[in-house]
């Protein structure tokens, strides 16, 4: 399914995923509607699974950005993975392996916000919170295998 064009392709969109067909085209040797017909066809395939908005959550008036794992008490993992999904400050949530089960990126206000989410998760099970003080590896383009 991903041969070397749609490899080409990806590149290009994973750095700017507003390129129009047209300029990908001109980029990777390739008519724009070729470009399109095959952006399609990893659509349909799952391969390509949506384009979004990157905002800074900074700049939109949060002042932590936090990594929090989280230990579920017997009996409320699946609980928590429902709540999960509705809580507004969690950017991320992964499940994991190891003496963790579940890792948040987290956005927060500020101090007291950080303390009042962290309360809400403390019936779910221990909690483990890091303050991220920067990136330095951010969204990182998926490469060929």
């Amino acid at each position: 399914m991903i041969d070397e064009l749609n490899w080409k392709i990806l590149k290009h969109l994973q750095k700017n995923a507003r390129l129009s067909s047209a300029e990908i085209g001109r980029q990777v040797g390739m008519s724009s509607p070729a470009v399109s017909e095959r952006i399609k066809k990893m659509e349909d395939a799952g391969v390509i699974t949506g384009y979004n908005t990157v905002v800074s959550p900074f700049e939109a008036g949060y002042q932590l950005k936090a990594i929090i794992t989280l230990r579920a008490f017997m009996g409320k993992l699946k609980p928590f993975l429902e709540k999960v999904k509705t809580y507004d400050e969690v950017i991320n949530c992964y499940r994991i392996t190891g003496n963790e089960n579940i890792v948040m990126e987290v956005a927060l206000r500020n101090q007291k916000h950080l303390e009042a989410f962290i309360d809400q998760l403390i019936i779910y099970g221990e909690t483990k919170t890091q303050i991220v003080l920067s990136h330095v590896v951010k969204n990182n383009d998926i490469k060929k295998a």
